[in-house]
């Protein structure tokens, strides 16, 4: 199919041509490792089996890039990418309040290899530029970020990279591919966790790199050495979720702006962070590069104890992941952002009593209810 200029008919149709054979609506499972070695040599570890090149023709269409690779975790896939563009004696540039994974990838792996980094605020844009070196290959960001829903202006980093021939590459796992679109703003890499909003159900493990075919080819080489390719089952569910997740995000996003509303008026409530409200200081920026809408996602600090908090709640459940269609609440200091040292969660801003949210498509009021009577 042909792509069209609506999410939602690209994210059901595009690489879902369906059973050749019988003629069936959705494309069946190939769970072949072995295959006939013809002008193309499919081998799972290729990345281009059946059912691995449906996920990423649809990923491409969402994103609107020319191609892409699918993996077993989107560490598997940040990392694959950052280690096919670096080499010894490089430096990478990341925004300072990143997601706690990648964060301490980059404190304890990076070096390992060769691989210079540093962390600097993207908030300030002179300073953030005054931070890259001679030997700058890749800049990093990530926005909004995980987990105070920081907005970094996507096409200014983009431009202070191009002009010095620096790659961008950024994780859009928080925003989804439906709120925004990264390589519209100037981005050469963008990245998922596809194990949530792309999966959506709780039930994936995956992770998204698309980019030009140039920079796929790249980062392709380096993967099938790797082999954090991802299996014909699972991908076949990467598949079928993807055919609903413009509905969902499009509830998520209804969902988290309306409690993030709701949370403003609360008085055990401290601080809520969700850039959809006009006092949000990226409200602007946000607007402008996430059309979509503005995320699933909020975090907020209350005032008493959050593990009592927690207890009590009854509907949103307590979990480690987000994105999927049921609630989820998390202490990020306990999960995200565990292997930072307190002085470095200090540092970028996440307190004992920060809460990070994840929306689901339930009814609002039934989730602003809930968390009332937990306050």
């Amino acid at each position: 199919m042909k792509k069209t200029k609506s999410k939602l008919t690209n994210s059901v149709h595009i690489g879902s041509a369906g059973d050749p054979l019988y003629g069936g609506l959705v494309n069946p499972i190939y769970p072949s490792s072995a295959y006939d070695y013809g002008a193309d040599v499919l081998y799972p570890r290729y990345y281009n089996t059946p059912n691995q090149t449906a996920v990423v023709k649809k990923i491409a269409a969402l994103e609107n890039a020319e191609d892409g690779l699918l993996f077993g975790s989107g560490m598997a896939a940040i990392m694959t990418s950052l280690f096919a563009l670096l080499k010894q004696g490089d430096h990478i540039l990341f925004q300072h309040d990143l997601y706690g994974g990648t964060h301490h990838a980059a404190l304890h792996e990076l070096k390992r290899y060769g691989i210079a980094h540093t962390m600097a605020d993207v908030a300030d844009l002179k300073k953030f530029e005054d931070a890259i070196r001679p030997n700058t290959k890749v800049i990093y960001i990530e926005t909004p970020s995980n987990p105070l829903l920081k907005i970094t202006d996507i096409a200014a980093v983009a431009r202070i990279a191009k002009k010095r021939n620096i790659l961008t590459v950024i994780d859009n796992t928080f925003a989804s591919p439906v709120n925004q679109n990264p390589i519209d703003w100037g981005i050469d890499v963008v990245t998922h966790s596809g194990t949530k909003y792309i999966g959506g159900h709780s039930d994936l493990s995956c992770g998204v790199v698309v980019a030009s075919k140039k920079l796929i080819g790249k980062i392709k080489g380096s993967a099938m050495h790797f082999g954090g390719c991802l299996d014909a089952q699972s991908a076949y569910l990467v598949e079928r979720s993807l055919k609903t997740i413009v509905l969902r995000v499009r509830q998520q996003n209804k969902n988290a702006m309306a409690i993030a509303q709701s949370l403003k008026d609360e008085t055990k409530i401290k601080a809520v962070y969700y850039p959809g409200l006009k006092d949000h200081p990226g409200y602007a920026i946000a607007k402008k590069q996430m059309p979509g809408g503005f995320g699933g996602m909020l975090s907020f600090e209350i005032k008493g104890d959050p593990e009592k908090f927690l207890k009590k709640l009854k509907l949103i459940r307590k979990a480690i992941s987000l994105g999927g269609v049921e609630s989820t609440i998390a202490q990020p200091v306990k999960t995200s952002h565990a292997k930072l040292t307190p002085e470095e969660r200090k540092a970028v801003g996440i307190s004992d009593k920060l809460l990070r949210f994840s929306t689901g498509i339930e009814e609002a009021h039934d989730l602003m209810d809930d968390i009332r009577q937990a306050l």
